[in-house]
């Protein structure tokens, strides 16, 4: 397995990339760039924990960094040099697919999908919570999402 990122590493590639964008719409696009990854590469792209928030998946870690604000434009606890070849083709093959979305379609997308909505079982939908995302459920669930029936496809939000 090889020396993987840390997820401020990957919020500052993607808000390099990107420009400014709202918290909700930066921890979707770590979230997807977490699943994606597993799934192309078989191992995490960051250690860091995924929870099963209300409003969808969380990293902890990110949110008590940006805990207040809405909008952030930069992310100085990261540095997209540390991320290897491989991490970076991940994070610009997700931005090519969901930048375009905004936050709250993000949020939309990941609440129909299994490995948050697992995560959330028996939760109402307001209920707080810090239940973990499986990365093995992320994984499995992402490899067969181009095949699954109920899949939402990203150009029908």
């Amino acid at each position: 397995m090889s020396l993987m990122g840390k997820v401020d590493d990957v919020a500052a590639a993607i808000l390099k990339r990107t420009g400014p964008l709202d918290t909700w719409k930066l921890q979707k696009l770590v979230y997807y760039c977490q699943a994606w990854h597993l799934v192309w590469e078989g191992e995490p792209l960051f250690p860091e924990r995924i929870e099963a928030w209300a409003g969808g998946p969380v990293v902890p870690d990110l949110y008590q960094r940006h805990r207040g604000a809405f909008r952030i434009s930069s992310w100085a606890w990261g540095d997209p040099e540390n991320l290897t070849a491989d991490e970076e083709t991940t994070v610009e093959a997700v931005l090519g697919s969901y930048a375009h979305l905004t936050g709250a379609q993000l949020r939309q997308l990941t609440h129909q999908e299994g490995p948050w909505l697992s995560a959330r079982a028996g939760l109402a939908p307001g209920d707080r919570s810090n239940r973990v995302i499986d990365p093995d459920e992320i994984a499995d669930y992402y490899s067969g999402v181009a095949d699954a029936d109920e899949a939402v496809y990203v150009d029908e939000l």
